[in-house]
């Protein structure tokens, strides 16, 4: 019988993926490449490149280990082609191969290239993910509005994660209102664990080094994990040091230390080097046992099994024109700000810098940072998307479009977010020590020094109010804005207009 090719893409390094359960291990022929087409298709910050090939590399070495005929394909291999068709033909060919075994890859763009191979496609589900396409359709059917708290109960039940019987532990599904304080310097925090490069991943930064030398973002030091055993090994160690303080100051931001006790597992999570819900019935395992409080493992748990299965759900029901919403029709294009092309901001520099240095923000500062700026300022949500899928390590399209078209930039009309997530910078000096280092003053709302964050709030709601007064969460934000005086009005929205046009000339803002 001939031999059928497994394609096992660079975010689908599980060894229980549905392409090779359904494979024969004596016969079939694994098929792993690193390409110019994925590696470039937006200019990925060279952590993230560094991270998936050696990930890859592992992952092949250990397949081969455990018996499987694995064809890999260097990036600088002379013979690659360059993109995962041209891979999986050329294997084809040498192999007298017709049919292709693969699991559903997270990017639309990729499932329409495998469509339309010259060779019969066996596409499985991925099954890696605790809702199935069908379960999350079937939840979202008639629903006036999609939201994730109600689905995140849902995956409650289904699981039986922090329940008690058909009630959720300790009384209440959500503690977000426990996780909002502000962070204190502490020198005890642990951050994430960090790993010395092994032979593999020095030379797979050497290889970075030089074929990406001019993407934004700064290779070493690398500390990353980069296979399933350093993953496990970064998982326990936030376990033990840092879960049972996640909760408190998940929202929080602090100059000095970027990580808090933050998990760092979303890229080791979503290159398939650990299991979500192996990783929800740990955490759990800590409030059973004592360890960490509930309002942590539950901010925690919500999101791995509510948050990011949801935005899932969200990718594939919407459809490949999702990427490309843009329900308010912002147009700006992306400040060189965002590539490190200076601010007085220090926000903004601090979250650059860090997403520069580390491929890595936490969620309030993508969120309530660069996003709020990008939504205030009225930037293109898509070369917003193309930003973020590029400089962070998580990054996959399947969770940083929702997360960025909808969540963030409210591009899809409202799928996502009941309200677009804008803010002035009040909300940025309650949750950081920010605002204390920065060149503008927070509490200025006018004149020479007023904070950006103050006058752009304003402006785009005065521009949208359109479509945001009806919305019975903002209508109040509109009374205050109708309560000011004319002449206050006029003058926010003239040098919030000044500002913007300074940001369209390339001055710095």
């Amino acid at each position: 019988m001939v031999a059928r090719l497994v394609l096992i893409l660079g975010d689908q390094l599980s060894p229980g993926l549905s392409a090779l359960r359904a494979a024969d291990r004596a016969r079939d022929l694994v098929v792993m490449a690193e390409v110019m087409a994925e590696a470039s298709h937006v200019r990925h910050h060279p952590k993230k490149l560094a991270f998936t090939f050696a990930a890859m590399r592992k992952f092949a070495a250990r397949l081969a280990a455990a018996g499987w005929r694995v064809a890999y394909t260097r990036l600088d291999d002379p013979g690659n082609t360059q993109s995962i068709p041209g891979e999986l033909l050329r294997r084809a060919a040498a192999e007298g191969a017709h049919q292709v075994l693969a699991t559903e890859p997270g990017d639309w763009r990729l499932i329409a290239a495998l469509s339309d191979l010259p060779l019969a496609l066996r596409q499985l589900p991925d099954d890696r993910f605790i809702a199935s396409h069908a379960e999350f359709d079937a939840w979202a059917a008639g629903r006036k509005s999609l939201r994730m708290e109600y689905f995140y109960r849902e995956m409650r039940r289904k699981t039986g994660l922090l329940m008690e019987g058909g009630a959720p532990a300790g009384g209440k599904w959500n503690y977000d209102a426990e996780n909002r304080k502000p962070a204190a310097p502490d020198l005890f925090r642990h951050g994430p664990l960090r790993f010395d490069p092994d032979d593999i991943v020095q030379e797979v930064l050497t290889l970075v080094e030089t074929r990406f030398a001019d993407n934004f973002g700064q290779l070493r030091p690398f500390w990353f994990a980069t296979d399933a055993d350093q993953a496990e090994a970064a998982l326990a160690h936030f376990l033990t040091t840092a879960l049972p303080g996640f909760g408190d100051t998940q929202d929080a931001m602090l100059t000095g230390d970027r990580f808090l006790n933050h998990a760092f597992l979303s890229p080791y999570l979503n290159a398939g080097l650990l299991d979500p819900l192996d990783i929800c019935r740990r955490a759990e395992a800590e409030y059973r046992a004592g360890r960490a409080p509930l309002n942590a493992v539950e901010g925690f748990i919500r999101q791995i099994l509510g948050w990011r299965e949801f935005v899932r759900g969200i990718y594939f029901r919407e459809g490949p024109g999702y990427p490309t919403r843009n329900a308010l029709t912002h147009t700006r294009p992306l400040p060189p700000l965002y590539w490190g092309g200076g601010t007085q901001m220090n926000c903004i520099a601090q979250a650059i810098a860090q997403t520069r240095e580390d491929a890595y923000a936490h969620h309030i500062q993508r969120l309530m940072l660069t996003g709020n700026f990008a939504l205030l300022a009225g930037i293109d949500p898509g070369a917003l998307h193309e930003w973020y899928l590029a400089v962070y390590a998580d990054a996959h399209e399947w969770v940083e479009v929702p997360n960025t078209i909808g969540m963030s930039q409210f591009a899809d009309g409202g799928i996502v977010a009941s309200k677009p997530y804008v803010s002035s910078g009040a909300y940025i000096d309650r949750m950081s020590d920010y605002c204390r280092s920065c060149q503008y003053d927070v509490r200025q709302k006018t004149g020479k020094g007023a904070c950006p964050f103050n006058l752009l709030y304003w402006h785009f709601l005065d521009r949208h109010r359109d479509r945001f007064a009806a919305n019975p969460r903002m209508g109040p934000i509109y009374r205050n804005w109708d309560r000011m005086p004319p002449d206050r009005r006029a003058t926010i929205l003239a040098e919030a207009q000044g500002l913007l046009d300074r940001l369209d000339a390339g001055g710095t803002v």
